[in-house]
């Protein structure tokens, strides 16, 4: 099984605190698919403001937690790490679908796959779960960019 511990999440993410959403790599297999976790605490900035008297995670931090998760996974496919001067870009999301709402002390389980990948795009399904139910799912398209 091949796994990253946070050490080793933040050799391939440029992200920090507040957001850095990628907690661990469960599992990745270099031919295209990831598995990773994001734990939500009732500590994360978004809450006191999304929502005060009922905390949910923006579906927009879902969908930047399945990018990152994407990123991590490009970059084991290509076998390297990130320079000092790359960046990894969303240049597009289809399909994006919220089922259920994700609250402090969820373990968010963001699945990535590699659908394709061309002419510098790379094009990928992801989908977050809680336990066994599906929380959102989009198809992420990303480019790589040496700054």
């Amino acid at each position: 099984m091949n796994s990253l511990d946070i050490h080793e999440v933040l050799k391939y993410l440029p992200h920090r605190y507040p957001f850095l959403l990628i907690d661990r790599v469960l599992d990745y297999t270099e031919n295209g698919s990831l598995t990773a976790i994001k734990n939500v605490t009732m500590n994360e900035p978004f809450f006191q403001g999304h929502f005060p008297n009922r905390p949910v995670m923006p579906g927009v931090l879902m969908i930047e937690a399945m990018a990152q998760a994407c990123a991590i996974l490009s970059f084991k496919i290509m076998g390297s790490l990130p320079s000092k001067n790359s960046v990894y870009y969303f240049v597009g999301i289809d399909k994006a679908r919220f089922k259920r709402p994700v609250e402090p002390g969820d373990q968010l389980v963001i699945q990535a796959r590699l659908k394709r990948q061309m002419k510098g795009i790379w094009l990928f399904e992801s989908s977050a779960h809680v336990g066994e139910e599906l929380c959102c799912s989009a198809d992420l398209m990303c480019t790589y960019k040496e700054a």
